[in-house]
């Protein structure tokens, strides 16, 4: 192994491969290595300017002792405040956090005595493996498991394990699956894994891997801290962090699948304006276009979409419209995006991506043209007219068939860059609306990637179905989102698909739902309510017309029992807005997100750790949703101090277990005193 010391860097060389750790921000340390002659010194994630480091880097010499003897070997460290890594002769990597070991590489080979009682097996650390034909490889990075560790973040993942020690994630986006790379460890580190590459990760009890399908370079980027809220910091630091959140927006938004003419969405307005019920935002979904790609009004439904505009900003309600990436054969944007290469490519096979109602291509949002594109055309036909916002949906993009080595963008393969679609997908609209000036750029999106906090995006959790199963499943999915930097994240009220809006167990669920959505970033109901025994509007095979739209599903759409307990609901969110406002300010701050697990406020409580079923919103509520059909009463935790049941006014010490009543028109909500 040779060492060069650089200024606040360390570079190791060793059988082709180059090693280079250095400082990134505050007790933070950036390692990459690559088999090519020189790195690709692209950024991914690490888009911010990291406070400066001042490291200490040096080599010294270490005695081993080995079967012929005593060996004396260059060893190196590089020290970036209270983070170091150690590298020893062989290219194993050992990272401490104020001297004590918190992470190391798994190597079980020839070299070293890390690990000497089993190196004939010849697993290595960092294990490169060409790919034909280029300079990618795949790669598999190994570290040794920590006994006992507790990690979390990483996005979204549709399971009921928080704790994802013992999981295997796939590293790829999927509709309702979101990989943001970033995880936090109960040892108090953080590690981004800045790649934006298709593969997978388990942390496993007896190793951790990280395995690529086509790289060009390792990276990724550690942080040590005392709290679960220094860690978030320091990594929204280098990141990102989430704009300014308009107070006008922290109401209700109204959406269902689909409202179909511009009639429609008015007359709903009109209704929620009469029952004195101010909805913040209401949106208008898929196929209100001519076919996908136009990305316009069909005018046969929506003949004036101005004149609707502007009767929705006169009652103070902002107007979504659904964009999607797909574009159509019959389009009239179809031949010349696809002749200026502005398209997604595919490796083989026919040119089509996605084939949900049409035979579709989707736009390569890699490829800057594109954005100047298809942002012109959504300029002309929607923001001129006074849209606000845009709801980019199936933002993965939802592949017809995700096979990822079968399609390519401008910058690579997709197997290389995939997982950043999202993200470049929403800067298509976030660069350009920022610049024009009409103030904080909001847009709601289905997917993301690390660092996309700073591009305007509120996230939600997908088409999920209408179960209580996947309700728990969104409690964890809210907060390792949060815990991976994602603060502005929601979900349909309800679940998206149901079968039957009539069925007293899905009303159950929807209100049970609701509860818990007003204590989460964003307040919106949607969903596609069953049964489809509504016809077309017309029998044409395109347009805004032909496709089935959904039951009813506003606040009055469940019975006068159920609005009841809504505008209850309703209410208490308004006269949260002041305190939900302050929690918005403190991400753009700081990174902190909204919907937070129990141990981010409480890391000393060992039972916090272990808690998916509670949460705090912010650092004042615990909130204890309701997740199982005819439950009316649960347990709830109560970490250390006074707490303040929100139903009655008990107070009750913490530390303890408590069992509360929850009737239909009660969640429990204990405040902190």
């Amino acid at each position: 192994m040779e060492f060069e010391i650089r200024e606040n860097a360390l570079v190791c060389c060793r059988q082709g491969e180059t090693l280079l750790i250095e400082g990134w921000g505050k007790d933070s340390l950036r390692v990459r290595a690559t088999m090519n002659t020189e790195f690709t010194d692209r950024c991914w994630a690490l888009t911010e300017k990291a406070e400066k480091s001042k490291c200490e880097v040096k080599t010294y010499q270490v005695k081993e002792k080995t079967g012929d003897g005593i060996m004396e070997n260059t060893w190196a460290s590089i020290t970036n405040g209270r983070i170091k890594a150690e590298v020893n002769y062989a290219g194993v990597i050992s990272f401490y956090r104020d001297d004590k070991l918190f992470l190391r590489e798994y190597f079980r080979s020839y070299g070293g005595t890390l690990s000497k009682e089993s190196r004939c097996l010849k697993v290595v650390n960092r294990q490169w493996k060409g790919l034909c034909g280029g300079n990618n490889y795949a790669l598999q990075v190994r570290f040794e498991s920590n006994k006992g560790e507790k990690i979390f973040g990483m996005g979204q993942y549709q399971q009921q394990e928080m704790d994802l020690k013992g999981c295997t994630l796939e590293l790829a986006q999927r509709n309702s699956q979101i990989s943001v790379p970033f995880y936090m460890s109960n040892l108090m580190y953080g590690m981004l894994w800045n790649n934006p590459g298709i593969g997978q990760v388990t942390f496993g009890n007896n190793l951790t891997l990280w395995d690529m399908k086509s790289v060009k370079d390792m990276d990724y980027w550690l942080t040590v801290a005392d709290t679960p809220k220094e860690i978030v910091e320091n990594y929204t630091a280098v990141t990102g962090r989430a704009g300014e959140y308009p107070e006008e927006l922290m109401g209700l938004w109204q959406c269902k699948l689909r409202y179909r003419t511009q009639e429609e969405v008015l007359s709903i307005a009109r209704k929620y304006k009469e029952l004195g019920i101010k909805i913040d935002q209401i949106i208008i979904d898929f196929f209100h276009w001519t076919v996908q790609g136009d990305w316009k009004f069909d005018k046969t439904y929506w003949p004036d979409p101005k004149a609707m505009v502007d009767e929705l900003h006169s009652m103070g309600i902002r107007v979504v419209v659904s964009v999607w990436p797909s574009v159509d054969r019959r389009s009239e944007n179809f031949f010349p995006m696809l002749e200026k290469g502005l398209l997604i490519r595919t490796e083989r096979g026919a040119l089509q991506t996605y084939d949900y109602q049409g035979d579709c291509v989707e736009i390569d949002c890699f490829n800057p043209k594109t954005r100047e594109y298809v942002w012109e055309v959504c300029k002309k036909n929607y923001y001129d007219l006074g849209i606000d916002g845009f709801w980019l949906d199936n933002s993965e993009p939802d592949y017809g068939v995700y096979d990822f080595d079968n399609f390519r963008y401008s910058d690579g393969a997709a197997l290389e860059i995939s997982n950043m679609y999202p993200q470049m997908y929403s800067r298509v609209f976030f660069d350009k609306m920022k610049d024009m000036g009409r103030g904080s750029v909001v847009n709601l999106l289905r997917c993301a990637w690390a660092g996309s906090q700073k591009y305007g995006n509120v996230v939600w959790s997908g088409d999920v179905p209408s179960t209580f199963e996947s309700l728990q499943d969104q409690i964890q999915c809210g907060i390792n989102m949060g815990l991976a930097g994602i603060p502005w994240w929601n979900t349909d009220i309800g679940g998206f698909m149901t079968d039957d809006v009539e069925d007293p167990d899905f009303r159950q669920l929807l209100i049970r739902w609701y509860q818990f959505a007003v204590f989460t970033a964003v307040f919106r109901l949607h969903g596609d309510r069953g049964p489809y025994n509504i016809p077309a509007l017309d029998d044409r095979d395109w347009g805004g017309g032909y496709l089935h739209t959904g039951q009813d599903n506003e606040m009055w759409s469940y019975g006068e029992d159920n609005f009841k307990i809504m505008k209850k609901y309703y209410d208490l969110r308004i006269s949260l807005k002041p305190y939900i406002a302050g929690l918005y300010k403190e991400a753009s701050e700081n990174g902190s997100p909204l919907m937070r697990a129990m141990f981010y406020e409480f890391p000393d409580d060992e039972k916090c750790w272990n808690l998916q079923d509670q949460y705090m919103f912010g650092d004042k509520y615990l909130v204890a949703p309701i997740l199982h059909l005819d439950e009316f009463e649960r347990e709830v935790y109560l970490p250390k101090g006074q707490w303040r049941l929100t139903s009655d006014g008990t107070v009750f010490e913490g530390g303890q277990s408590v069992k509360v009543k929850a009737p239909l028109d009660y969640m429990p909500v204990f405040e902190r005193v």
